[in-house]
């Protein structure tokens, strides 16, 4: 494939080339599903979600789910279901505390997400459908970029509206995070369900620097972002591209929203990203 991705609309964001030094073979199958079970960093288990492809896969790879969205978010389960379809399988899983996994979200962090990317990577591996690809949407694009070092056998790595700072998440709850600090923890809404917010989580992610594991990734990386997400602006996209090393592409994922609830656009990502991603997975790693 040879072509420039569509440009954004903020001129911060670069429009690299992308060049395929062969033709990807892009196959569409039916999707299957498969739940699971396997155990998070911390002990408690995580319940996932394969989304497995009818035919033979291309490759596999694990999907990490935004701040506190669950597996079955629009972003997370169309964007795996259409990847299968495509020929890659791919885990989602609830994070520590949210949907169907146990624990406390309180005790989750986000030292504590990405250590659960990287068992999730173990436990694919252990199951024999290794993951070669790693794609995180909003705080989950963060974990992934800092997980994927730690993630043996990962060749490639995307993330879709991904803040290039993991603490922009303290926007979310900065009217109760004074009484976290002063108190130890507070009881916080979130789509009228109450989570415990822990003095040691908004600690734990002030400390959280990605730059650093940006710019030492040393594996292909793909920036999906929508010039009008108003949740996680496009800079930090551009910021992200801009760390990066090559090879990195950054796509426009024009008239989406953060959250991509328009099945279309989550289903077009995903489609850019398997095109992408196939030169990758059967490729050995980068040195």
């Amino acid at each position: 494939m040879t072509g420039t991705p569509p440009a954004a609309t903020s001129s911060a964001i670069p429009t690299p080339g992308l060049r395929w030094l062969h033709p990807p073979v892009v196959l569409h199958y039916a999707a299957m599903v498969e739940r699971v079970k396997f155990s998070s960093s911390t002990g408690p288990l995580l319940a996932g979600i394969l989304d497995v492809p009818a035919g033979p896969a291309q490759g596999w790879g694990v999907f990490a789910h935004g701040f506190t969205l669950g597996k079955d978010s629009h972003a997370g389960a169309r964007i795996c279901r259409q990847l299968a379809r495509e020929g890659i399988g791919m885990l989602r899983f609830d994070a520590l505390g949210l949907g169907e996994s146990e624990g406390d979200w309180g005790d989750g962090s986000f030292t504590v997400k990405i250590a659960d990317v990287v068992r999730a990577t173990e436990f694919m591996a252990e199951r024999g459908t290794p993951a070669t690809l790693l794609v995180g949407h909003s705080w989950g694009g963060a974990a992934v970029i800092a997980a994927a070092r730690q993630a043996v056998g990962v060749r490639a790595v995307a993330t879709v509206g991904a803040p290039v700072d993991p603490g922009h998440v303290e926007l979310q709850y900065d009217a109760v995070v004074e009484r976290v600090l002063a108190e130890g923890s507070a009881e916080w809404l979130v789509g009228g369900e109450a989570l415990t917010l822990k003095k040691a989580f908004v600690e734990d992610v002030r400390r959280a620097e990605l730059r650093d594991r940006i710019r030492e990734l040393g594996l292909p990386l793909m920036v999906m972002h929508a010039p009008t997400d108003n949740t996680v602006g496009i800079e930090n996209a551009s910021e992200i591209f801009r760390t990066a090393r090559h090879p990195r592409s950054f796509v426009s994922l024009e008239g989406a929203n953060h959250l991509l609830n328009d099945p279309g656009q989550a289903v077009r990502a995903a489609r850019i990203l398997a095109a992408w991603a196939v030169y990758y997975l059967g490729a050995e790693p980068p040195r």
